[in-house]
């Protein structure tokens, strides 16, 4: 089979497998390194430290793959059809999770399906490949954008907009790569399609979109509530709202998500009713209840300890009543001082009465 026929067939597979687009391009990401290294000297990773650590190896793709020629990326819808947003956010006794995280853990299922486009690829013309699910050191925004799969908004995730019936257009998909050794025939970058628009660093809540293209990881609630291992920094705790799990503010007010497709895809269906469970609820889960209940969720990998962590500053935040109180009273002699240290600062809020919202 010729390359070029080639290409063209794993776009065809990569639908039948669940897929809403491909894109390759070359693996190497010229100049991508720079610009790496002054974000990491600022501090933007926060303790994020195997960022540092492997930084040469997101800047230099051969160092995971010797023989790459090539990486194919692919995007997949994952917004499911039942999980509403605005309203959860409105209401202050609801845990907000981000809406990536309310079914199966997509490393999962991503990884599933990439390594079967691989296997048919590499069925049709012998190659060598490795895929990867966010699950390495790969700039993968990086990759799609110098493919064609979307351009970088100004929030810093990949944004597409596809021509169809209807026609599609957002943000709210995964991205996923296979590095494979054939010299494919290269797609091109499409424009930038932000303009001056300015929503998502606006919508912010804690101001984590610096600037347009550069997001300081220390602000965002994304890696406060899933990457931080540590105390949530008392000022920005009011400012998380209700947000228990990361956070979908940028893609909620990004125009471009007006048309997003929905994601029909079973493994990602709203599990545990956590697109709108109380928090009262959630917080009087033990340990063995959350790891029982979110046994191939993404949410599973936080642990507890940062789970209820989070839920205590939500309920710090939230309106006054009595079982807001009597939830945090419940715990506030956990044997986490962790989570006893956020436990005691949501109730000294909800005492005085002074929730953000």
């Amino acid at each position: 089979m010729a390359l070029s026929a080639l290409a063209e067939s794993a776009r065809q597979w990569a639908c039948d497998l669940g897929f809403s687009a491909l894109s390759i391009g070359h693996a190497s990401l010229p100049g991508a390194g720079e610009g790496l290294r002054r974000w990491l000297a600022a501090g933007c990773h926060g303790s994020m430290d195997y960022m540092a650590r492997q930084a040469s190896m997101r800047a230099h793709p051969a160092e995971l793959m010797a023989e790459a020629a090539r990486v194919i990326s692919v995007r997949m819808p994952y917004w499911p059809d039942a999980a509403s947003s605005a309203e959860v956010l409105a209401d202050g006794s609801l845990g907000y999770v981000s809406r990536y995280a309310l079914g199966r853990d997509y490393h999962k299922v991503m990884r599933a399906r990439l390594q079967a486009l691989a296997g048919r690829i590499a069925h049709a013309v012998p190659a060598r490949t490795r895929v990867f699910v966010d699950s390495a050191p790969v700039l993968e925004t990086e990759f799609a954008q110098r493919s064609g799969l979307g351009w970088r908004g100004k929030h810093t995730l990949l944004v597409a907009r596809d021509s169809g019936s209807p026609p599609s257009s957002g943000s709210r998909f995964f991205i996923g790569e296979i590095f494979i050794d054939l010299p494919l025939p290269v797609d091109v970058p499409v424009p930038n399609h932000c303009g001056r628009c300015v929503a998502c660093l606006a919508a912010c809540p804690t101001g984590a979109i610096t600037a347009p293209y550069r997001l300081d990881a220390r602000r965002c609630i994304a890696y406060l509530t899933i990457e931080h291992p540590g105390s949530i920094p008392e000022p920005l705790r009011p400012l998380m709202g209700n947000r228990i799990y990361g956070c979908d503010d940028c893609q909620l007010t990004c125009p471009w998500n007006r048309r997003a497709p929905l994601s029909f895809e079973k493994d990602f269906a709203v599990r545990n009713g956590l697109d709108c469970a109380p928090l009262a609820s959630l917080f009087a889960w033990g340990e063995a209840e959350f790891l029982q209940r979110m046994a191939g969720s993404p949410i599973r990998r936080i642990g507890h300890e940062r789970w209820l962590r989070n839920i205590a500053v939500a309920l710090g935040n939230a309106p006054r009543c009595p079982e807001h109180l009597a939830a945090l009273r419940a715990r506030a002699g956990d044997a986490s001082a962790l989570v006893r240290e956020h436990v005691q600062w949501a109730l000294a809020r909800q005492e005085n009465h002074c929730p953000s919202r």
